[in-house]
């Protein structure tokens, strides 16, 4: 009996071996080489995997970083012209100078611009709510306010603000990652240059509509008046499907367009406060004494 036992466990411990040895030359067979550099990419980068380069998580974007014959259209938002410029030095390449984004709401409906002219019972969600119906106001444009861009950010950049319904955005922690343009049904959400202390000029609307109608369902919805595009000497404005559109890499941020707009669409945040007309008057006087 002990001699039955003895021969099951050399045929157990036989096979074992002859698999083992099958394993390792398959393994040999198919391995797969990674470039170490990989993993030092990795290590550099911020580990937000916020899907922001365009890549599923940090490590895929490492791998087409070591891949990559150049930089050029590569960049990680999140870790910025710093972290991009320590990767071109480990891979021995030239990083490209990218501006940085900020994300914007073109859209400035709050409740005493457009009023309410129904009410949604549903599922709080901005897609679902688009896809049933136009909302709860007569702009079918706007903001649906149930926060799917806030939900989508990873960097708590972003949140409703209770007395307009709006979403705000934090510049300071904005990393222009674009998950939130991609979570807004209605393509209210752009990635823009972001200028010196923060500073932008937009136009808050995306309503398409022809003046009199936008007008009715917005009290600052843009009419297409061409009154901006007059007025900019850069040619950073322009007018398409009655909806006027600000280049910010043309943008000078001369703030013109924004004294000429009748309806008051286009927005400006963190410049200094205007001077009165009297004042200006008087420092054109000192300046040019013959007029």
């Amino acid at each position: 009996m002990s001699h039955i036992i003895i021969i099951t466990i050399l045929s157990l411990g036989v096979l074992a071996l002859l698999a083992a040895i099958i394993l390792y030359f398959i393994a040999q067979k198919f391995k797969v080489y990674e470039d170490p550099r990989i993993d030092e990419i990795q290590a550099i980068l911020p580990g937000a995997n916020c899907g922001g380069c365009g890549f599923a998580g940090c490590r895929a974007f490492a791998e087409a970083l070591v891949r990559a014959e150049s930089f050029d259209g590569l960049n990680c938002p999140p870790g910025g012209a710093d972290v991009m410029a320590e990767a071109a030095r480990l891979l021995g390449k030239e990083a490209p100078e990218v501006d940085p984004l900020v994300a914007v709401l073109k859209c400035n409906g709050r409740p005493e611009y457009r009023p309410l002219t129904s009410f949604y019972d549903g599922v709080p969600d901005c897609r679902i709510a688009h896809s049933l119906y136009l909302g709860e106001t007569d702009c079918s444009y706007g903001c649906l306010g149930k926060g799917d861009c806030v939900r989508a950010c990873p960097f708590d950049a972003m949140y409703m603000n209770s007395e307009t319904g709006l979403p705000e955005i934090i510049d300071d922690k904005c990393v222009a990652c674009g998950n939130c343009v991609k979570a807004c049904p209605r393509n209210l959400i752009e990635l823009r240059k972001k200028a010196r202390k923060d500073r932008k000029i937009y136009v808050a609307c995306s309503n398409c509509d022809r003046g009199g109608p936008a007008r009715r369902a917005c009290r600052v919805a843009c009419i297409a008046c061409m009154k901006c595009v007059k007025v900019c000497k850069f040619d950073a404005i322009t007018v398409e499907n009655y909806l006027a559109y600000i280049d910010s890499f043309k943008c000078t941020l001369c703030r013109k367009c924004v004294a000429e707009c009748p309806t008051g669409s286009i927005l400006e945040f963190n410049f200094p406060p205007r001077k009165p007309a009297a004042e200006v008057t008087s420092q054109t006087i000192k300046v040019n004494p013959e007029v």
